[in-house]
């Protein structure tokens, strides 16, 4: 994906190639959204697209954990060994509406991640691409997370990322990549999964 990301409201536009699997399905869970992603040396692109919504999302800004949104953890060495974050550990927050000066634009922040043991340099929001699409039923949500904003990234040293993702939505519940809240993936890296950073060839 050399071309990411795009100009002129294209931000990714991520193919169903891109699609992340759905574990979730293997205890019966039906997903109400899936997850794409891409990458290439100058970041890394995800996109979300919810379904089944009869309302407007509605988000906090104040409060970027709460329900609507997506939030991704991403491990830029991928060490599943460690229990607490290092300093390549980011926890980011992107929701599909709040930002803007009339609250109807689509916005991300980088969080702290609770109980690490290094912390990773926290993002200016405005260094995090977002867009946002409605949908009949939903919307599809585009976040680009540059090399800038992920402390550690380098493809050509380290293949392998560690990712989560939860997305919480206030009608229709919360879907994870993997475990749920009863495990502490919020700030333990070894509950995440890896991703390998195939270019293709």
């Amino acid at each position: 994906m050399p071309r990411l990301p795009g100009k002129r409201g294209k931000l990714l536009k991520l193919p169903k190639a891109c699609a992340l699997p759905d574990v979730g399905e293997l205890d019966g869970v039906v997903p109400f959204a899936e997850l794409r992603l891409a990458w290439n040396e100058a970041g890394v692109g995800v996109s979300v697209e919810v379904r089944g919504k009869q309302h407007p999302p509605a988000c906090k800004p104040s409060d970027p954990t709460e329900p609507d949104g997506l939030q991704i953890w991403i491990d830029t060495r991928n060490t599943q060994s460690i229990h607490r974050a290092s300093r390549f550990c980011h926890h980011f927050c992107v929701l599909p509406n709040g930002g803007g000066s009339r609250g109807d634009q689509p916005t991300a922040v980088q969080l702290p991640i609770t109980r690490a043991r290094g912390d990773a340099p926290l993002a200016d929001p405005k260094q995090i691409l977002t867009a946002v699409e409605t949908i009949t039923d939903g919307y599809r949500l585009e976040v680009w997370l540059s090399a800038e904003v992920l402390s550690g990234y380098d493809p050509a040293a380290s293949s392998r990322l560690g990712f989560y993702y939860a997305v919480r939505d206030s009608e229709l519940g919360d879907q994870f990549l993997s475990v749920g809240p009863e495990f502490p993936f919020a700030h333990d890296p070894s509950l995440w999964c890896t991703l390998e950073l195939d270019n293709g060839s």
